[in-house]
């Protein structure tokens, strides 16, 4: 039971810490997945975005290089010279095609030197020169068709915003140089849809040239930014030169980013988005946050229940614990109370037995004694030690001590005996009266136990009586239980012993609860309530039961029902003192006894049955002569109980030994033998006579001289 209830507790607190461990495992888990989820969605949220602004590049880029191609046709075979007298009507027309363009900041056309013939700014155009800007160098080293300038800021005398250039080549008729047509676009522009399509909190979007360049920058910086070719985006950038995933640190403010880039179809641009990994990280803690809202709330309620369960089950087991305690404490003081009552009958029996043995000697050492007279008191002395023995082995079956088991006996022949100790047990105020009949009523049932009953039921109405009154045991057969029970019916019958007193009697609502352990009527300190369970339980294993009648004011009749055996086949065998007379014998005895004045009546005894023997005082010299030769044994005696080795391990040696010796066991009483029975050797129970004894020790040795007989020749 107390391993069940530490199961119990352990079960509790695996519980307690499964109840933390896996919602943590569970929130692990999930945590991981929301991230892959918060992830992947912000991947596609990052995609979705690249998707609007490139596209929006695109057309943007396409409808300046249609602006580019228009102008180109309007100067197409114009000298300077004639570019600069025609220069108002041609300043109006660039002034248009930048004003139909809100993406460009103004439109030039320069000559082979660098200096503006026209633009769509001022008229007529101040003497500048232009020709160190990168969008005027490159297009003078050769035609490279529509080229993107990096950022840069107006000239004086011109003012505004920030512009980044997109020029084509202007040719002579002989295809020789002749100068450079350029757009100046405004980063603002791109900025200003970036943050329209950029609402998310982090939201990055960019415009990059393919040398790492920034030309629009989303969140605004104002500076120039540049990635470099050989950093993270520009490797990225050689291995996947269309498009590509990462997660970079931007150069333009240091926040980690993961963003996305993808080329402009005929363009040396990348456009660029993205979210900064804070973000991301936001929503994924949001999202946890949720969860834990509930979580956390409802891990922390089960593991307080548990926590609950766990102490409430702790106080439960330990006041279990205490009652266990206490029912242990009343049990007992059932055995203390029921050996104080028989201690003065037991003492009072045994004084007389011994009083009867105190005068048989004294008379037996008068010299004049006639031989009648001392052959009478030597049957005398051997009666009382018989009834001594018998008084004995009630004793150690009242106190469970010796090997209990079920045997056919005769239950009449059980109560006339009990009923002799029961006189002593309840006291001179009560009167016995046994109803028995002349037939035998065997039944197959513990006889400990069945005694046992008998006397609980016999001070349960002793109680009742207050110590006076009439008390009647009863026999009877009977041919079915009293009430239909789940028993199987017993074709013989059942033997019915009842135990009726004349005491106060129970009430009828009391009945169901009579058998229960602990439940008493009594007053405290007058009894435990466990007498009547023991009759309860040992009849229901015995296959039979018990009633009782009562009425109150007359008295109670308790009766116990027990399956009844026809023929009494098996009963208890023939006791030693009555089996036949044997006749000498010349056997060799070696005797193990460690109580010198016993050990040496076995020794005169046997002595005077014609045999040797050889007399030590323990298992250690026993073996020390079995060792030296022990085909010069017929046979070993031993008492059970001695110091350091016992009987039954001496024995258990000798056969381990495999020595073909007989082994005979005697013990008054032995723990071991009470609990695991003799081991299969013969045992001879003291007291023992000489009878006894050369019976014992003509049945082992005429064994081994049969077996010997019988073991074919070598």
């Amino acid at each position: 039971m107390q391993t069940a209830q530490r199961n119990s507790l352990r079960l509790l607190q695996w519980l307690m810490a499964a109840a933390l461990a896996l919602p943590l495992a569970l929130f692990v888990f999930a945590s991981a997945m929301s991230w892959i989820s918060t992830s992947e969605a912000a991947d596609q949220e990052i995609q979705r975005t690249l998707d609007v602004a490139h596209e929006h590049a695109l057309k943007v880029f396409e409808t300046i290089d249609r602006g580019l191609a228009e102008v180109t046709e309007v100067v197409r075979g114009m000298g300077d010279a004639e570019i600069g007298a025609r220069e108002k009507s041609l300043h109006e027309r660039l002034r248009q095609v930048a004003m139909a363009l809100p993406q460009v900041k103004s439109v030039w056309v320069f000559d082979a030197n660098g200096h503006a013939l026209v633009n769509s700014l001022v008229q007529p155009a101040p003497d500048v020169d232009f020709s160190d800007r990168d969008y005027f160098r490159i297009h003078a080293q050769g035609d490279i068709g529509t080229y993107i300038g990096e950022v840069l800021i107006p000239r004086p005398p011109y003012q505004g915003s920030r512009f980044f250039s997109v020029g084509r080549r202007r040719n002579g008729d002989d295809g020789s140089f002749a100068g450079v047509i350029q757009v100046s676009v405004l980063p603002e522009y791109f900025e200003n849809f970036y943050a329209r399509i950029g609402r998310e909190p982090g939201s990055f979007l960019a415009l990059i040239r393919t040398d790492g360049a920034v030309l629009a920058h989303f969140p605004a910086v104002n500076r120039d930014v540049r990635f470099e070719p050989s950093g993270p985006l520009g490797r990225q950038i050689v291995a996947n030169p269309e498009a590509g995933t990462m997660t970079i640190h931007s150069p333009a403010d240091g926040i980690e980013r993961r963003m996305r880039y993808q080329r402009l179809a005929g363009y040396p641009v990348y456009v660029s988005a993205g979210l900064e990994t804070s973000a991301i990280q936001s929503r994924w803690m949001s999202t946890m946050a949720q969860h834990l809202i509930f979580g956390i709330p409802a891990t922390a309620l089960l593991f307080g229940l548990l926590a609950l369960a766990f102490r409430r089950t702790q106080r439960l087991q330990e006041e279990a614990l205490r009652r266990i305690e206490a029912e242990e404490a009343l049990r007992h003081g059932q055995r203390l109370e029921a050996l104080g009552q028989l201690t003065g009958g037991v003492a009072h029996d045994f004084n007389n037995l011994l009083t009867v043995i105190r005068a048989s000697v004294d008379m037996l050492r008068r010299p004049d004694l006639p031989e009648p007279r001392r052959q009478r008191y030597i049957d005398a002395i051997s009666n009382t030690v018989n009834r001594a023995a018998k008084l004995t082995n009630q004793l150690l079956a009242f106190a469970r001590r010796q090997t209990l088991k079920p045997e056919v006996f005769d239950a009449c022949q059980n109560v006339r005996t009990l009923s002799e100790m029961i006189a002593t047990l309840i006291g001179a105020r009560i009167e016995i009266t046994a109803q028995v009949p002349d037939e035998t009523c065997f039944v197959n049932a513990d006889a400990g136990q069945f005694e046992t009953a008998i006397i609980n039921m016999a001070v349960n109405a002793r109680d009742a009586m207050d110590g006076v009154g009439r008390l009647t045991i009863a026999v009877r057969a009977v041919d079915r239980l009293p009430s239909a029970t789940s028993t199987p019916p017993n074709s013989p019958g059942h033997v019915a012993v009842s135990v009726t007193d004349t005491g106060v009697g129970i009430p009828q609502e009391l009945f169901g609860r009579i058998f229960e352990p602990f439940y008493t009527t009594k007053e405290v300190g007058h009894g435990t309530g466990l007498g009547l369970s023991q009759v309860f339980g040992f009849a229901k294993q015995s296959g039979g039961e018990v009633t009782v009648t009562s009425e109150v004011g007359k008295g109670a009749t308790f009766t116990l029902y027990l399956p009844r055996v026809v023929g009494g086949h098996g009963t208890r065998a023939q006791r030693t003192e009555d089996a036949p007379a044997i006749g000498r014998t010349g056997a060799s005895v070696l005797i193990v006894e460690d109580n010198a004045e016993v050990g040496k009546f076995a020794a005169d005894t046997l002595t005077q049955l014609g045999c040797t023997c050889v007399l030590v005082d323990n298992a250690t010299h026993a073996l020390e002569e079995l060792a030296v030769d022990a085909d010069r044994f017929d046979l070993v005696f031993t008492d059970v109980v001695m110091p350091g080795m016992s009987g039954i391990e001496l024995a258990e040696e000798i056969r381990r030994q495999r020595l073909d010796l007989p082994i005979v066991l005697a013990s008054g009483y032995s723990q071991v033998l009470s609990q695991q029975g003799s081991g299969g050797f013969e045992l001879l129970q003291k007291p023992y006579s000489a009878e006894q004894l050369a019976r014992v020790l003509h049945k082992a040795t005429r064994s081994r001289r049969l077996r010997r007989d019988q073991a074919p020749a070598g």
